[in-house]
C-alpha cells in the first residue's frame, strides 16, 4: 500500500524481482533470520580517475608491480578510465593530478609504450569487498544482481552475474505462467548460486594475484 497525490493505492502482484542493488529495499524487507550473509572486506581499494585522454592501448591492461596494482581501461575513443591500488582509508586530497599520472606511468611502465594523459574529469576511492546472501529468495520475492551478491571489480563479473540471474529468473517465470510449473522458481536460488560462488572464487583469486599485500611495499 502506498500514497500518491493524496490517494491511497494497493498494489498486488504474483511475484517480485528485487533488482534494486545493494542498498535497495528488497533485501532489507526480508525478515531477519531468513538470509545468511557471507562477506569479505579486502585490505585495499582502487583510486579511479576518468580522464579526457584517448586510450593508450586497444586492449585492457592489468598491471602488477612492486608499487601495487594498476588498470588501464577504455570508455570511448577520447575517454579513458584508470585505477591505482591504494589503502581503503586513502585520503584523496593526498593525490593531486600530477601524482596520479606519475604513479600510473611507473606502474604501467613498458619500453616503447606511452601513457596518454589528459584532464581528470572524475576522481574517487572505491573500497573492495565480496558479499553473498543465501538463499536468494524468500517466498515470491527473488533477489538478483547486487541485491544478492557483490564481487570485487577486478574480474569484471558483476554485470555478467546480474544478467545471468535475470535470465534464470525470467525462464522460471515464463515456465510458471505458461504451464503452472513452479519448479524453476523453487530452484532459482540454488541454480543462480552455483554460478555466483564460482564467480566469487574467481574474483577473489584474480584480486589476490594482482594486488600487492598490505605491508609488502
Amino acid at each position: 500500500t502506498f500514497r500518491h497525490e493524496g490517494e491511497e493505492w494497493d498494489l498486488r502482484c504474483d511475484l517480485i524481482a528485487g533488482c534494486d542493488g545493494s542498498h535497495g529495499v528488497s533485501r532489507e524487507s526480508i525478515p531477519a533470520g531468513v538470509l545468511t550473509p557471507f562477506e569479505r572486506e579486502y585490505p585495499f581499494a582502487w583510486l579511479g580517475i576518468l580522464a579526457a585522454a584517448p586510450p593508450s592501448n586497444e586492449e585492457l591492461i592489468y598491471a602488477h608491480s612492486d608499487r601495487g596494482f594498476a588498470l588501464h581501461s577504455m570508455r570511448s575513443p577520447t575517454i579513458t578510465r584508470l585505477y591505482l591500488q591504494v589503502r581503503p582509508d586513502e585520503d584523496l586530497d593526498e593525490w593531486p593530478t600530477d601524482r596520479i599520472w606519475d604513479e600510473l606511468e611507473q606502474r604501467l611502465a613498458l619500453d616503447g609504450w606511452t601513457l596518454n594523459k589528459g584532464e581528470v574529469l572524475e576522481k574517487g576511492v572505491t573500497g573492495m569487498r565480496s558479499f553473498v546472501v543465501e538463499p536468494m529468495q524468500c517466498g515470491r520475492l527473488f533477489l538478483a544482481g547486487d541485491a544478492a551478491h557483490i564481487v570485487p571489480p577486478t574480474g569484471a563479473k558483476g554485470l555478467n552475474l546480474a544478467v545471468a540471474d535475470v535470465r534464470v529468473l525470467a525462464d522460471a517465470i515464463v515456465a510458471w505462467y505458461r504451464s503452472g510449473d513452479d519448479s524453476g522458481l523453487e530452484r532459482y536460488s540454488d541454480t543462480a548460486l552455483r554460478r555466483v560462488w564460482r564467480a566469487e572464487h574467481f574474483s577473489w583469486w584474480m584480486t589476490s594475484m594482482l594486488h600487492l599485500p598490505p605491508g609488502a611495499d
